[in-house]
């Protein structure tokens, strides 16, 4: 009897103490809510989160050149999301998600236990629902009051949104290492792949990573992170996500994760970095993390046939004038000896690739050939093809004796650089160039630039030659001088005086100009002036028509008038121009005579995916018209006849003047010149079709001579053709389009009169119909009208003699 009442006493005083704690617990708890509850923050953001995506660049054809922010991220909707990765997140993270109110009561007292009975917060009990509390609106720091405001606030998110919508939120926010925030990010951070290409062993493994992001990372411990994994696996099997079967056979899969950095695969640092800067100034540091996507006018495969043409051209120069020798060395035993890799590696992470050129240090030396460390390739062998150029550098005007073994160009210990030779599969000795160059290539009918490549190297240096340099375009520049002799009243026919030029100057000083060949020709028609760039011939033609006159039409082409020299220089190209620039001018050459403003962004696109920017350039009129404010016409600037002709000259720079290397590309629709400066500083070639202008440009940074003959034709040519060739392949020829008001009539070149019947150098020359040159003074028909239409036997229609024109030219 005593012993039941002892027992009663303690039932009651039990009960009574439990009631009285769940009383007390109740009543801390609607405390702590009433003192925490206001201070919480709103969780009307989640509707629209504002997840921090990094701005990305983009070519017309999307491929991306760029991205720019501290994250990477890539949100994904829900219904993106494939059942197996959703299984796999439940099962490592929260099970019983879809069923509770966004807190684990169980798992909580589960962290309450724990903490007493270890006194470590180790186990949190955090379901989804409050880490998406945590991850958005608080920090990670481990304290009660962190911890109570976390439930709460997950109390109300599972309260205000679908379990969809909590997993989303979930799965594009968290972090799983290496940089990668959500999952799609960690998707190709670890595998290179999209959430619906991943395996259920590699599913398996992300779905691990968020709770130890660095202790169980494949790419730092293996073993963890393959224990992290298999603990998903079983769990998916124990919750009958998949069978036993596919488990066994997951878990015998091994680690496939690798270091993915989402590749770049078009090379366009300077526009992307121009892009990147021009977000920068119209939407301040947000643009690095609102998700903003920038649409360039890039074209890939012209951009990455411009990097190419322009590499290859600066490698080709710095060949022609010999090695200057190893970047560095490093210090190795004797041959024989064990090789120190670890020293050798960490030498070779200080020289990073340029431009395609990969570091190496020499390990062998062999009478023929060397063998070379190489951080990605290993140990590579460098045969005497690859090294039998390396002649070394005596300065840009002359080069040291050919070697005649391995030994002569490379000792053990250099760093060096390496090429791969194309077709061979073998390596060439290669070295960083010093001379720079920049390629810029425009659609003349828009002002779209369609590639742009600012220098041998972006990462090597971010100055964009083609936007920034101004440099003297020599020759060049000489169609604009001919463009305005064309428009006061000269032709193509109109002989000028290749003879010497004095120019009187200031303080008894006199100026000589001289042609390059230094060769005075006498009488000369003005097509063979340019096409052989004659300077002399060229400064005649701008004291003839003024030079006043001149500079106000040459700024017609987009020159600021200021820009152009108040002398005769002008004529030889000695104002300072960006590449861009002669694009520009150039294009209304190809256009037929209108001005197009050049432009890199297409299209900006916002967060929303909704188009915050569309690029609407006015254009060449396709059917030639004035200009004259038309919507969406560009103005023009010179007469189709002008613009005509000039591209008929053009082609004969191609055919039979300085430009005739670019023969070889086998087409008749090309025009262009080359241009070189005095002491051959800067080498130029700039020339166009109907549908893309290509303008390329070699020079030193600090204005020093690339060497005897480095002419426009033979340092900058090259790249052009290589450009050319690649980017016009495959499409058919585009002649100029004639317009109305032209004839064809034989000329003599000598006098540039017209005649009647053919003679030993009579030529078909293109004319305005209203501005025929006069006959013979003996030709026979003599009494012919000196104008007109141009009819009679020698002149033709803009028919079939134009054609037959261009045929003889």
């Amino acid at each position: 009897m005593r012993l039941s009442s002892v027992t009663g006493r303690l039932f009651r005083f039990v009960a009574t103490a439990s009631v009285s704690g769940l009383l007390l617990g109740a009543l801390l708890f609607l405390g702590a809510y009433a003192y925490f509850a206001p201070q919480l923050p709103s969780i009307a953001s989640l509707k629209d989160p504002k997840l921090t995506v990094p701005l990305k660049i983009y070519t017309a054809d999307h491929k991306l050149i760029g991205e720019f922010g501290p994250n990477r991220r890539s949100p994904v909707r829900y219904k993106d999301f494939p059942p197996r990765l959703i299984h796999a997140f439940l099962a490592a993270e929260d099970a019983n998600f879809f069923h509770h109110p966004g807190v684990s009561v169980k798992g909580l007292v589960r962290a309450a236990v724990n903490l007493a009975l270890t006194g470590r917060k180790t186990q949190g009990g955090s379901t989804i629902t409050m880490q998406v509390a945590r991850n958005y609106f608080l920090s990670d720091r481990k304290t009660f009051t962190r911890k109570f405001r976390e439930i709460l606030l997950a109390l109300r998110i599972d309260r205000r949104y679908s379990k969809q919508k909590i997993l989303e939120l979930y799965l594009n926010k968290i972090y799983f290492g290496e940089g990668a925030y959500g999952i799609s990010a960690a998707a190709q951070t670890y595998y290179g792949e999209t959430l619906d290409q991943l395996t259920l062993s590699q599913t398996a493994m992300l779905a691990g990573l968020p709770q130890a992001p660095s202790a169980a990372n494949p790419l730092s411990d293996g073993q963890a992170a393959l224990a992290r994994r298999n603990y998903v696996l079983g769990r998916m099997r124990d919750l009958g996500y998949i069978e036993p079967n596919t488990y066994r056979k997951a878990v015998s899969e091994p680690l496939s994760a690798k270091l993915h950095r989402e590749q770049i695969p078009v090379t366009a640092g300077y526009v992307a970095d121009y892009a990147r800067e021009h977000m920068l100034q119209k939407y301040g540091k947000k643009a690095y993390t609102s998700g903003y996507r920038v649409i360039t006018t890039l074209d890939s495969r012209n951009q990455q046939d411009a990097v190419q043409a322009l590499r290859s051209d600066l490698l080709a120069y710095d060949r022609r004038h010999g090695y200057r020798g190893p970047e560095a060395t490093v210090p190795l035993p004797s041959s024989g000896g064990q090789l120190p890799v670890h020293r050798i590696r960490q030498a070779l992470n200080q020289h990073p690739p340029f431009g395609g050129l990969i570091a190496g240090v020499v390990v062998e030396v062999k009478d023929k050939s060397a063998s070379v460390y190489t951080l990605d390739q290993g140990t590579v062998q460098v045969d005497w093809d690859g090294l039998s150029w390396a002649r070394p550098y005596k300065g840009p005007n002359a080069r040291g004796p050919a070697p005649k073994a391995a030994s002569d160009v490379v000792s053990r210990g250099d760093i060096v650089r390496l090429a791969p030779q194309s077709g061979s599969g073998g390596w060439m000795l290669a070295e960083i160039p010093k001379a720079q160059g920049a390629l810029v290539a425009l659609d003349p009918r828009t002002g779209a630039t369609r590639a742009l490549v600012g220098g041998f190297d972006f990462h090597q240096s971010k100055y964009d030659r083609v936007l920034m340099a101004h440099r003297q375009p020599g020759s060049s520049f000489k169609p604009y001088i001919y463009s305005a002799a064309l428009h006061s009243g000269m032709t193509q026919a109109t002989v000028v005086n290749n003879a010497p030029v004095v120019v009187p100057g200031g303080f008894d000083a006199t100026w000589r100009p001289q042609n390059y060949e230094r060769n005075f020709s006498g009488p000369t028609p003005l097509r063979q002036g340019l096409f052989h760039s004659l300077n002399l011939v060229t400064i005649r033609v701008l004291q003839r028509i003024g030079l006043e006159n001149a500079r106000k039409y040459v700024s017609r082409f987009g020159f600021p008038e200021k820009q152009l020299p108040d002398n005769l220089t002008l004529a030889l190209g000695s104002a300072a121009v960006t590449p861009l620039q002669m694009a520009r001018g150039y294009s209304v050459f190809a256009n037929g005579g209108f001005l197009v403003k050049p432009h890199l962004i297409r299209k900006i696109v916002g967060p929303d995916g909704k188009t915050l920017y569309q690029a609407k350039p006015a254009s060449a009129c396709p059917s030639g018209g004035t200009g004259d404010g038309a919507t969406g016409c560009a103005p023009r600037v010179i007469s189709a006849r002008n613009a005509y002709i000039m591209t008929e000259m053009m082609h004969g720079v191609i055919e039979h003047g300085t430009g005739r290397a670019a023969r070889k590309l086998g087409r008749g629709d090309l025009a262009g010149k080359t241009g070189t400066t005095n002491e051959q500083k800067d080498a130029w070639f700039d020339g166009f079709n109907r549908h893309l202008v290509a303008i390329c440009w070699v020079g030193f940074d600090q204005p020093a001579t690339l060497g005897h003959y480095e002419t426009g034709a033979r340092a900058a040519l090259p790249m052009w053709i290589d450009f050319m060739g690649a980017a016009l392949k495959g499409t058919p020829e585009s002649p100029p389009l004639e317009p109305s008001g032209l004839v064809t009539a034989r000329v003599d070149p000598a006098t540039g009169k017209r005649v009647h019947r053919a003679t030993g150098n009579s030529v078909f020359e293109t004319f305005r119909a209203d501005h025929l040159p006069p006959f013979e003074s003996h030709d026979n028909y003599a009494g012919a009208s000196a104008g007109g239409s141009g009819s009679g036997s020698g002149a033709g229609s803009s028919g079939s003699s134009g054609n037959l024109e261009r045929s003889l030219y």
